[in-house]
Formats: structure tokens, sequence, C-alpha cells
């Protein structure tokens, strides 16, 4: 498959397709890769910074470090998956090669925040609230490293399994498998929650 034939996704700001500024971007247009940055960055920020504990700067490195790569090898890009896939597996591998020397952090993310109700006015729910995501959180980092990743890409990135398995290099059924049990992992912690 050639990048000609990936499928056209929404236009972006520049009323241009991804396919069109991929397209671009292999020719040099710097500007038309800056605007598949843009395009991708928001949600590759979040996967990296859960990935990498909370810490912002350690995103932010990773994610740099995606972005140029995919500069760099925008050439061999064959359009088998979408270019947000492909950006974010290159992420990932980013992301894995800098956790393997570092020590495993807690997942500190607002968006994870998100996924509770917000606490009317009452104090007490607020705290509860709290907690609730504090054990969340706490969970979460317990997870092995693959269901952790895939847990994350699938509940709150939104990938589906054939994405999810482009970006770790898995097949679907392991995905499914890592999702499963760690959707089972996570139940069986936050039980005293229900």
């Amino acid at each position: 498959m050639d990048v000609h034939d990936v499928p056209e996704s929404p236009a972006t700001v520049s009323g241009r397709s991804e396919a069109a500024l991929l397209r671009a971007a292999r020719l040099g247009d710097e500007a038309a890769y800056e605007e598949l940055v843009d395009l991708h960055g928001p949600a590759m920020l979040r996967y990296a910074r859960r990935l990498m504990g909370g810490d912002a700067d350690a995103a932010h490195d990773v994610v740099q470090e995606a972005f140029v790569s995919a500069w760099r090898d925008l050439e061999r890009f064959e359009g088998r998956s979408s270019v947000r896939t492909w950006l974010f597996r290159i992420l990932h591998r980013r992301a894995v090669d800098a956790l393997r020397v570092r020590r495993p952090v807690p997942v500190d993310e607002p968006v994870i925040a998100g996924l509770s109700r917000p606490a009317p006015d009452d104090p007490l729910a607020e705290v509860l609230r709290g907690e609730l995501l504090a054990a969340l959180q706490s969970a979460l980092a317990e997870l092995p490293g693959p269901q952790r990743s895939v847990w994350l890409l699938r509940e709150i990135e939104g990938l589906s399994y054939d994405e999810i398995a482009d970006v770790l290099d898995l097949p679907v059924g392991s995905v499914r498998g890592h999702l499963h049990r760690g959707r089972r992992a996570l139940a069986e912690r936050m039980e005293s929650w229900r």
C-alpha cells in the first residue's frame, strides 16, 4: 500500500486532509508536518504523560523524539495503518525505551479525574471522589505494562483494537486478552469502591 492509498481523514485546520498533509510533508513541506504534529500531538502527549507516570518533562521529551523520528522516517511510512496509529507506535516505542532506564512512577493525570462524575457541593462527596481517583491511579500503576498501555489506549484515547494492535505491535487477540485481564485486575482492585 502506498501513502496515496491512505484513507482520507477529516480535514484539518488548513482544510487539507491527513493524507494530503502527509504527501506534502514527504515532499519536505515543514508546515504540513507541523499541522500533523498539531493534529496528533495533544493525544500523543496525554498518552505519553500517562505512560511516564505523570512526568510532564519526560512525556514532552518522548513525544518530541517520536515526532523527530517520524519526520526522519516519512519515506518509510507505507500506509498500512493510519498516520495516527503509526505515530502512536513510534511514541510507544520511545516511551518504553525511556521507561526501561527509569523506575515506575504512579499515574497522575487530570484526564483520569474526568472518569468520575463531578461531586455536588458536598465536601464528603468531594473527599470520596479524590480517594476514588487516587485508588484508580494506584491500581493503574500496578498493572503490568502491556495491560496498562492497552487500557489507556482503549479507555482514554479511544483507539480500536486494530489500532492498538498496530501501536503495540501485538496480535488483536493479545490486545483483547491484555484489555480483559487489565479490566478484571482493575475491577478487583476497585471492588471496595462499588
